[in-house]
């Protein structure tokens, strides 16, 4: 596992941080720990991470805190499981209704969270492509746009010539133009963003 992907555990029971901060910090997660919601308000993580969240706390609970965070205006995303001694079907209605990853009964069982973390990293990792997508789309012209979506049909350069009214060698050069705003340096990797931006319905 990468240093990369964090965890941050929010519970309020201490030998619940402590032995879920100690097993995943084995498996190389970078763990930050809080005993309760309104300490993790007053700290948040400023990089993308997974929140391993009790559900039933002292003050603040795990849903209400989910709710909270859904609403506020996020400069990290932030994916969430949920862990609970006992929980009724509305409760995790609730919680799969504002997009939590898994809900986990304690004691927790290993090899469950990691598939859970997996699943929560593989999210925040489209979430991140998706928002470079967006961000690197903004920033093109009228013209490099009409290029990429060209590209997008399957069109060569002389193609794209005939079809806009430019040379092929102008086309080369919007192109090369698109993928360097787009942070991409082979054509596989603009026909994969390309994919991933009808998908959002941003190209």
């Amino acid at each position: 596992m990468s240093n990369s992907q964090l965890v941050c555990i929010v519970d309020d029971d201490p030998s619940v941080r402590d032995s879920l901060s100690l097993m995943l910090g084995l498996k190389g997660f970078d763990c930050r720990t809080y005993a309760s919601s309104e300490a993790f308000l007053s700290s948040p993580p400023q990089r993308p991470a997974c929140l391993i969240l009790d559900l039933r706390m002292t003050g603040q609970d795990g849903l209400a805190l989910q709710k909270q965070l859904k609403e506020m205006e996020q400069t990290v995303t932030l994916e969430v499981i949920f862990l609970t001694a006992y929980a009724d079907i509305e409760v995790m209605r609730q919680a799969f209704l504002n997009d939590a990853i898994d809900f986990l009964e304690k004691p927790v069982v290993l090899p469950r969270l990691l598939e859970a973390l997996e699943k929560a990293f593989e999210r925040l990792h489209t979430s991140h492509q998706n928002q470079t997508v967006v961000k690197g789309l903004e920033l093109l012209t009228p013209r490099e746009r009409e290029v990429l979506k060209a590209v997008a049909l399957g069109h060569n350069h002389r193609e794209i010539g005939q079809l806009l009214g430019i040379s092929p060698r102008t086309v080369e050069v919007h192109k090369g133009r698109v993928m360097e705003k787009l942070a991409v340096k082979t054509l596989a990797e603009l026909l994969r963003l390309i994919m991933t931006a009808a998908n959002n319905k941003a190209l």
